[in-house]
């Protein structure tokens, strides 16, 4: 899963990428649009896998994991000269998610925050980026046409283009675009911004955290959200002492890492479920979108198991920790054979046989 942060420059961007990752980037404005973003892979700590190391004893444990990817503040009016480096937008258009962080305490200046603001300023930003992009691609087409090249495939694709240039003009994004299995693949190179999952970030001070629920509820609204003390919250990443950790969150009523509150928006964002993969050699996590059936499961594992899929053994995580062990799911009943359309549930260990 790869997670972008963005926002407005001095959003605490870098902050809250420390809280998450303790990785201790500076914590600076970017001078220039040209600074390299910030990348870190955390472990998404899931209790369930440690208690089938527990069992299993494998010689590997394997956690699904997160990329968080902080990038150079974005400026309102930088769509038009173009979001970020060439580089840096190839990152941003890979990532799975974009987590928009945005300022809920006073800068440098003085200047109170407006966080309501910011998020409608970015989320401009965004759709202005993704009209130029469909308007370049709509003229390039429209030349094309004029050399003669005029296929089914093109059509298709400037039909969609222009449905999704009116949405942009209405002020709606791409997510709301309804779009047909071929019409989606028309346009799948593109990775349009506004068609990522967005979530956003609300970075208080100490003294305002946990007082924002009307700012928070405006804000849900829309899109999902969580309230970090960003600076709190980095601080606490760099104490090793897990009791004065414990303490000091219970002191700011914060009840679970920053980590783990962000990973668990992020799944509730995309629509991930995780499944697990058990054995003496390994146990691991995996994600998947939920409502997909255990073939695109085996996929995920290895594109051979989901080409010579046979069939899947499957059991809940659940039952086998209550269980103790696989040989009590077979004597109560909850081992199950599974074929191609089951749908795969989170918390399913899942075993595929297949043959290629």
């Amino acid at each position: 899963m790869k997670i972008g942060l963005i926002g407005l420059p001095n959003s605490g961007k870098t902050t809250i990428f420390n809280a998450l990752t303790k990785a201790g980037a500076p914590v600076t404005a970017y001078a220039n649009c040209k600074a390299k973003p910030n990348l870190a892979v955390v472990d998404v700590i899931d209790d369930r896998v440690a208690c089938l190391s527990r069992i299993y004893k494998p010689q590997k444990t394997v956690y699904a994991t997160i990329e968080l990817i902080d990038f150079v503040g974005l400026r309102q009016g930088s769509a038009s000269e173009g979001l970020f480096s060439s580089k840096s937008m190839t990152l941003v258009k890979n990532s799975d998610a974009l987590a928009l962080v945005v300022r809920n305490f006073l800068d440098d200046l003085g200047e109170p925050p407006s966080p309501l603001k910011d998020v409608e300023t970015i989320k401009d930003e965004l759709l202005i980026s993704d009209m130029i992009v469909a308007e370049n691609r709509l003229e390039r087409i429209q030349q094309t046409y004029k050399r003669g090249k005029k296929t089914n495939a093109l059509e298709i694709e400037e039909k969609t283009l222009r449905n999704i240039v009116d949405h942009l003009s209405s002020n709606r994004t791409v997510r709301d675009v309804d779009l047909d299995d071929e019409q989606e693949k028309a346009i799948r190179g593109f990775q349009f911004l506004t068609q990522k999952p967005l979530m956003i970030i609300l970075n208080s001070d100490e003294i305002h955290f946990g007082k924002n629920q009307e700012i928070l509820g405006d804000i849900e609204k829309e899109s999902n959200v969580v309230e970090f003390a960003g600076k709190f919250e980095m601080e606490l990443s760099c104490l090793t002492d897990q009791e004065d950790v414990e303490l000091f969150m219970a002191d700011m009523g914060i009840q679970e890492s920053a980590r783990h509150r962000l990973t668990c928006l992020a799944y509730e964002t995309l629509g991930y479920v995780s499944f697990f993969t058990v054995g003496s050699d390994e146990v691991r996590a995996w994600n998947i979108v939920k409502g997909n059936t255990v073939v695109k499961a085996a996929e995920t594992i290895h594109t051979d198991m989901a080409r010579g899929f046979i069939r899947a053994e499957c059991f809940s995580c659940d039952d086998l920790i209550k269980c103790g062990a696989e040989k009590g799911l077979r004597e109560k009943g909850r081992f199950r054979v599974e074929g191609k359309d089951y749908i795969v549930q989170d918390g399913d260990i899942v075993n595929v046989r297949f043959n290629v």
